[in-house]
């Protein structure tokens, strides 16, 4: 996941993080398309939808052949996208799409599925951190590209950030455990890491802190939304209903995605789906369906971010971030839960 400011050679290179990729040949009717879902991270917890809608042949009844390509760290999912070769992609953040916008790379926002991105603090009950303000006098040991966050917590908090010490951190959760620092940042979708911080573990999602933000954020070029509406209306539809599928059948969607995907932990998995489910389905999905999101939190997160000096070109407009084409065109067959 990457906060930091990006331009837009980075970004085509694939600087931005993780997504993922749905190719479709160039001259592919909507119907029997032939699409491969390129990864730029091994299988996980967030695409469990995914499959489960190719299992439960939902991809095979919208008229789409789809196929899965887990990729690694060196795989790049973003420049498939901006060529024109992918109809689709996925971003692990919505800030990361709107940094693409402001970059100048014509991508636009068309469904998200995490209602709030996982990233959080995570703490102990000697040091809790329950609240923004719970970090003033603290270390806050977080990952250099996510510094930006912390920034803007600060500044929505009205918090004096000379009383906060920011201790630059990897990814494992070692600091916190030694008590080097307070609190350490992560996402919260990765129980197995956090699970040596022991059952008493704090965590504090960055939006429980005033920071909007959305997480599996799927995107489309403006010309893909023009041109290949039809075949990404087909994908979003049937991937809703994968996502209802599991929603209504959680222990048995983890044990057939780690049947297909055995380096997955079963035991792991089976823990982690209760949150992953709170976080794919609120309130809004109930009255708008699964997949929707509230273009206000898109431009207060747009603010927030050029309040900080984040888009070198300067921000984006809102309108240019975002389309609700596709949303509409399935909001038949996206689940109300």
């Amino acid at each position: 996941m990457t906060y930091n400011s990006i331009n837009r050679r980075g970004f085509l290179a694939g600087a931005a993080g993780g997504g993922i990729a749905l190719m479709l040949p160039q001259h592919a009717r909507a119907e029997n398309a032939k699409v491969v879902v390129k990864l730029d991270w091994l299988m996980s917890n967030g695409q469990i939808g995914e499959v489960m809608a190719l299992q439960q042949g939902f991809f095979k009844d919208a008229g789409l052949d789809v196929e899965f390509n887990p990729g690694g760290p060196n795989s790049a999912t973003v420049p498939p996208v901006v060529s024109g070769e992918a109809a689709l992609g996925q971003f692990s953040e919505s800030t990361q799409l709107v940094a693409a916008r402001a970059s100048g790379v014509p991508v636009k926002i068309i469904a998200c599925g995490f209602r709030t991105g996982p990233y959080a603090l995570a703490s102990l009950p000697k040091a809790p951190v329950r609240s923004a303000a719970d970090m003033i006098g603290k270390r806050i040991g977080i990952q250099p590209t996510a510094r930006v966050v912390i920034d803007a917590v600060i500044a929505k908090n009205n918090l004096d950030a000379s009383k906060i010490t920011v201790v630059n951190v990897g990814f494992d959760k070692a600091p916190l455990e030694r008590g080097e620092v307070d609190a350490i940042g992560g996402w919260i979708t990765n129980t197995q890491s956090l699970s040596v911080l022991g059952p008493d573990r704090i965590d504090l999602l960055i939006s429980d802190m005033g920071l909007p933000s959305y997480a599996n954020v799927y995107f489309a070029t403006d010309d893909a939304v023009e041109k290949n509406a039809d075949v990404l209306a087909k994908y979003i539809g049937a991937v809703a209903k994968g996502w209802e599928w599991t929603k209504n059948n959680p222990q048995d969607a983890v044990k057939k995605t780690v049947e297909a995907y055995p380096d997955m932990s079963l035991e792991w998995e089976l823990k982690t789906i209760d949150l992953v489910m709170k976080l794919s389905f609120d309130p809004d999905t109930v009255a708008n369906g699964w997949g929707h999101f509230d273009p206000a939190k898109i431009e207060e997160q747009i603010a927030m971010f050029d309040a900080l000096k984040q888009y070198e070109s300067g921000r984006p407009k809102l309108e240019d971030v975002y389309t609700t084409k596709i949303l509409d065109m399935t909001k038949d067959v996206r689940p109300k839960i």
